[in-house]
């Protein structure tokens, strides 16, 4: 029973739930980069480069040989460098987004540190101290004597 206990709790631990949603969240962020490179940036530069897709881009290794009746088909061997292009702009569009992401939030955090610091140096003023029992004792007198005028 104690690994099952330790088991829950380091999976209901704060750390472990964040980076599962961490996980979710850039699996589908990666999609989102990936379509944006597909679809919006790499159409673009195809065509400046003369109607180029960059899908397509290869050097055939081994030439693909049609089956006979006596030997199996041999498919074609293909080096797909264009795919190898996209795939690294892709990187690089989700390197850049995650290093600016951090910079926000590292920027952010700095900010409400230096909050926290200013309102941690802000002086408190410090309460009255309480009258000791001779400053009780002559206020009294004082008191009596005032009344005895």
């Amino acid at each position: 029973m104690g690994l099952l206990q330790e088991f829950k709790t380091f999976a209901l631990k704060g750390n472990v739930i964040d980076m599962a949603v961490g996980v979710i969240i850039g699996g589908a962020f990666g999609k989102i980069v990936t379509s944006l490179v597909n679809d919006i940036i790499m159409p673009p530069i195809g065509v400046l480069m003369g109607g180029v897709d960059f899908k397509d881009l290869s050097v055939v290794i081994q030439k693909g040989v049609a089956a006979t009746e006596t030997s199996p088909e041999i498919p074609e061997v293909l080096w797909k460098y264009g795919s190898f292009i996209q795939v690294c702009i892709d990187f690089l569009i989700v390197a850049i987004s995650v290093f600016v992401m951090i910079k926000v939030v590292n920027k952010l955090m700095s900010l409400r540190k230096k909050e926290e610091e200013a309102a941690a140096a802000e002086p408190v003023p410090a309460p009255e101290p309480e009258p000791t029992k001779e400053e009780l004792l002559l206020t009294e007198i004082r008191d009596l004597l005032k009344k005895d005028k």
